[in-house]
């Protein structure tokens, strides 16, 4: 038997946003077919910040002409000041959406992914003009130009992935030199924040934080050259894999990596990830698969268990985008929730109790999760094995409370129950033991009331 122990007196500072993804809302209606809605779901979740990348792959969101700055901005010889030059109603819909389901922009500035022809993935011809671009789609959502908003988005994401294939010449992502990406990244970077000193900016979202950690090295030796230092608010990368236990190893290295820099005040933000088996074959059909299943539910609520405990900034799913075989949380053609989009739900709870309670956060492949207000308390539990058909785990949870009777509710997440109330205990002594037989995959919400 496995025993853990929970003190739930301890406290270890404010919940993160572990509950952040790739792509917003679909709202209802649209189009001349009525197309499903996802949006309520969303602001049931409270889901707390979504990215804009490879939303232009999405003709709910607006297709073609969303998000990129290529594809905003069409033609990179017009006059970056005149507000003639923008194209902005579809991805002003796209970002209304989300403000309105309660979700949070993290605008990425660039362009979406280019497997074919290459265009919005090229190093732009004048990277302060680029810039300068960028200035006005910011003052167009944060200040009302060009008959804009006040939405005051606050992350602004320079860049995606300029690592991509740069060992094959041949990057989906970035079609220049890295010394010519980390030219280009500098001067966009001192650019915007000297524009906008109150907003967060940064990048430029790694593909790897191990096998490009030569490109990380040189892009932070050539960001500190000379004794400076550029104004880097937050690191973004991202990390596909199969085993929770990654999520533990990278995320101290990229915290232990930008420390070593003297970036200590720079967040750490995981914002793209999800389960991986493998990018090709049978290994590819068999993550797409899982990631919409109960495997996929219990390795999202391992990743935002140690992802909490470690203090990552910020994890954001990739993908909630309707369509993509990665979106594990809505079922493809209905919208409707899957496993994983219950996991959202038991972190919205988390984040409304607000403080977190140190755990056991990663014990023998048992991943845990608390939080309190003071007075009531929430925890998330799975156990997540990536060998499919491990057997059952049974475990004590010894749980060191305030004086005073409590209630304990369990909520359980599994083939056949979608967050449903299973069981209900009520105790009164200061220490109490549970008893729980887990399988895996399984993941519970335990609920923990004063009476």
């Amino acid at each position: 038997m496995q025993n853990i122990k929970i003190d739930l007196n301890a406290r270890g500072g404010k919940i993160k946003y572990q509950n952040a993804v790739n792509n917003g809302p679909v709202a209802p209606g649209g189009g001349v077919r009525k197309t499903p809605s996802n949006f309520d779901l969303f602001k049931e979740a409270e889901i707390s910040f979504a990215r804009t990348h490879d939303a232009s792959f999405f003709t709910g969101y607006g297709g073609e002409f969303t998000v990129d700055v290529h594809r905003i901005f069409r033609d990179f010889n017009a006059d970056e000041n005149d507000p003639a030059s923008y194209i902005f109603a579809p991805t002003d819909k796209y970002i209304g959406n989300m403000i309105a389901a309660g979700v949070k922009p993290f605008y990425r500035l660039g362009a979406s992914i280019e497997h074919g022809y290459k265009f919005g993935t090229l190093p732009p011809k004048d990277n302060l003009k680029w810039a300068r671009i960028c200035e006005h789609i910011i003052r167009h959502y944060n200040e009302g130009w060009a008959d804009g908003f006040h939405y005051d988005i606050e992350y602004w994401e320079i860049w995606n992935e300029p690592d991509t294939g740069y060992k094959q010449h041949n990057s989906p992502t970035w079609g220049g030199t890295m010394d010519e990406f980390f030219e280009f990244f500098e001067t966009a970077l001192y650019y915007l924040k000297e524009k906008f000193p109150h907003l967060k900016i940064g990048g430029p979202a790694l593909c790897s934080v191990t096998d490009s950690r030569d490109i990380m090295e040189d892009m932070f030796s050539y960001l500190t050259r000379d004794g400076k230092r550029a104004p880097l608010d937050f690191f973004s990368w991202h990390m596909y894999g199969l085993d929770v236990t990654e999520f533990d190893r990278k995320i101290k290295l990229v915290r232990d990596f930008l420390d070593s820099y003297g970036y200590t005040e720079c967040e750490s933000i995981l914002n793209e990830w999800n389960y991986v088996l493998g990018w090709t074959g049978d290994e590819w059909t068999y993550s797409l698969k899982k990631c919409q299943e109960l495997k996929g539910a219990s390795f999202v609520a391992g990743a935002m268990c140690v992802s909490q405990a470690l203090g990552l900034d910020m994890l954001m799913y990739y993908d909630a985008r309707p369509g993509t075989g990665m979106n594990g949380i809505f079922e493809r053609g209905t919208y409707n929730p899957l496993k994983s989009y219950f996991d959202y739900v038991i972190f919205r709870d988390l984040l409304k109790l607000g403080t977190y309670v140190p755990t056991p956060y990663m014990d023998d492949k048992i991943y845990t999760c608390c939080a309190t207000d003071g007075k009531n308390y929430g925890m998330m539990l799975t156990y997540f094995d990536p060998e499919d058909g491990a057997e059952d785990r049974t475990l004590s949870l010894e749980f060191k409370k305030p004086a005073g009777a409590c209630k304990v509710e369990y909520y359980l997440i599994d083939d056949t129950h979608d967050h449903e109330l299973v069981r209900e205990e009520y105790f009164t002594a200061d220490t109490f033991k549970v008893y729980m037989k887990v399988s895996n995959y399984a993941v519970y919400d335990i609920k923990i009331t004063k009476m």
